[in-house]
């Protein structure tokens, strides 16, 4: 877990990095003090009602606690066993075998599953997929991907401007202080990609955090590696349209719900499945 901390730290301070040496380099402190407020101010709506428009988006109802009732004392029990308040729990009606948690902190978070998941999950492999979102809420991992997402958008919003400025001959003029053509487009090429990798990685890295605080939680990584087998062959026959719905969402989910990947690994919200049952079925507890 502290190795996974650690790693995260590490990544946040690469992006920090990376904001500090093209700010550095272009200078033009007002159009850098307007992509910073242009990013804080999407990201604080995100941070307050991104759960909001994540549950609509899906179509997600609060859980009746009568239909439900097994559901509830699940996350009860891991919610205790955490030392949370309780979550509020949503159903999506959708085939996949899919689950995801939101919320901008503890005292405001929701877990929600989808119907396909209760289908094929038995109630040690649901409780597992549970304690892994849990593990999310009481890592708050909201909130880290909002920091994220608030400097890669930065860094985005002044690749765009790099790039307008390569067209039009550089920021403030050709002289001798400023950053020439080719440096602004290697700025606006390779900046944007470094730091979307950058944030996946660091996607990747709370989503082994969360199995492992999952599997603590419940003592039983066993449960989570059998969920994660079964969720993988669901999802690839029943992956969600992205008709209404959004790539940028995906790393909510506890597996990619989408058809396909990023073209690249490097890109992928998720860790490989495999590696994330190897590391599971190899915890000591």
């Amino acid at each position: 877990m502290i190795k996974n901390q650690i790693k995260t730290v590490l990544l946040l301070g690469a992006l920090t990095g990376i904001f500090l040496l093209i700010g550095g380099l272009i200078g033009g402190q007002a159009g850098l003090f307007i992509g910073l407020v242009f990013a804080l101010g999407i990201n604080f709506v995100s941070y307050w009602f991104s759960h909001k428009i994540v549950l609509w988006m899906y179509g997600a109802q609060e859980a009746d606690r009568k239909q439900y009732h097994q559901l509830y004392a699940t996350v009860e029990d891991i919610r205790q066993r955490a030392n949370l308040p309780m979550p509020k729990v949503y159903i999506m009606n959708s085939p996949q075998a899919n689950a995801f948690a939101t919320g901008r902190n503890p005292t405001h978070a929701v877990v929600a599953v989808t119907t396909g998941i209760l289908q094929i999950l038995d109630h040690n492999e649901l409780k597992g997929v549970l304690a892994h979102e849990m593990g999310h809420v009481k890592n708050r991992d909201i909130l880290i991907s909002t920091i994220a997402a608030t400097i890669a958008g930065v860094i985005s919003y002044i690749a765009m401007t790099a790039r307008w400025a390569a067209l039009f001959g550089g920021l403030g003029g050709r002289n001798e202080n400023g950053p020439n053509i080719l440096e602004l487009l290697v700025l606006a090429i390779i900046a944007p990609i470094m730091a979307l990798i950058i944030q996946m990685a660091i996607s990747r890295s709370r989503e082994y955090l969360a199995d492992e605080t999952g599997a603590k939680l419940i003592r039983d990584p066993f449960s989570l590696a059998t969920a994660l087998e079964k969720i993988e062959k669901n999802v690839s026959h029943h992956p969600l349209q992205q008709m209404g719905t959004t790539e940028a969402t995906a790393h909510l989910f506890i597996h990619h719900p989408f058809k396909g990947k990023s073209l690249l690994n490097l890109f992928s919200t998720h860790p490989p499945t495999a590696e994330r049952i190897k590391r599971l079925r190899a915890m000591k507890l």
